[in-house]
């Protein structure tokens, strides 16, 4: 009997992970499980690089562009959907394919979610309050201070993310960093993890590329529509914080366009920075299509062609 197994293909911004992972669904006839947690929600598939529409009609997709902006979503959401869905077709099928580059939502299918304490709700308003009157910077600061394990790992860009952190350390007197890293959680299917990966000048000039190609596909008419909704999270992500200091006129266009090729790089960087750690990942460059598919030619995923 076949071992079910679920494929991540994972890697940073940039590197070609939604040509190699369609041509992979096409090759198994199965879908797209999408791992990036800005492209699961609506109107920003520019500046998020979402699969086309053509892209989707040819391969399902699960989780691209299926949340309104303001709607509340967590990495603990994403696991329980994602894993119902995975356990569904792999009652269909022997394989299924999750890709993507968002760190925590991979990590929260492959090992499981830390059991982080629930916050209560004076907690909440009180740092919110903190937030609106005294500003990130000092909570960002605050939290170097208090919790710089967590302060070196987290986007410090992510308002929410630090509010979190702080909500758990006033909640419960412990640090949000010492709920991590417990015991890694076991799956009914087998894991093939496979990371693109390319020399670093190779992925910034992608990057770079890319960011001119969004502009001219309508990246600033996007982030227009979408400056209106500028406080919601969703929109606290590179590409849209860049514009909307442009739209408040704080910066030129061009200045903005070279903090998105800036700022993408960097998170790229952090990207790869938290792979590394990560042992059971085989790395390939996109263009070692054939070593990819003698990986899983050995694993007993499909026969070469």
């Amino acid at each position: 009997m076949p071992i079910k197994t679920l494929i991540v293909l994972l890697g940073p911004t940039s590197v070609g992970k939604t040509e190699m992972c369609i041509e992979l669904a096409e090759s198994l006839h199965i879908p797209i499980i999408n791992a990036d947690s800005r492209q699961i929600y609506k109107g920003m598939s520019i500046g998020t690089a979402a699969p086309t529409l053509e892209q989707q009609k040819k391969i399902c997709h699960y989780f691209v562009e299926t949340l309104p902006l303001d709607c509340y979503y967590s990495a603990a959401c994403y696991e329980s959907q994602a894993l119902a869905i995975i356990n569904q077709l792999l009652t269909e099928h022997d394989v299924a394919l999750l890709s993507g580059g968002s760190m925590l939502y991979l990590d929260a299918v492959c090992k499981g979610i830390d059991d982080i304490p629930t916050v209560d709700d004076t907690t909440r308003r009180l740092i919110k309050q903190r937030l609106e009157e005294e500003g990130l910077e000092v909570l960002r600061n605050e939290l170097r201070v208090i919790d710089p394990k967590t302060y070196n790992r987290i986007d410090l860009k992510n308002p929410r993310r630090i509010v979190h952190a702080l909500e758990i350390y006033y909640s419960t007197g412990q640090a949000y960093s010492s709920f991590l890293g417990q015991p890694k959680q076991q799956r009914p299917f087998r894991i093939i993890k496979i990371g693109l990966t390319r020399e670093r000048k190779e992925l910034f000039h992608l990057i770079s590329t890319r960011t001119d190609r969004m502009m001219d596909m309508g990246l600033l008419e996007e982030a227009r529509r979408l400056y209106p909704f500028r406080h919601l999270n969703a929109l606290q992500t590179v590409g849209y914080t860049e514009l909307f200091h442009y739209f408040d006129g704080e910066w030129t266009l061009d200045f903005a366009i070279e903090k998105i090729k800036r700022n993408t790089r960097v998170y790229a960087k952090k990207q790869m920075t938290w792979f590394k750690h990560d042992t059971d990942i085989s790395w390939f460059h996109p263009d070692e299509k054939r070593k990819i598919w003698e990986l899983l030619n050995q694993e007993g995923i499909f026969p070469l062609s």
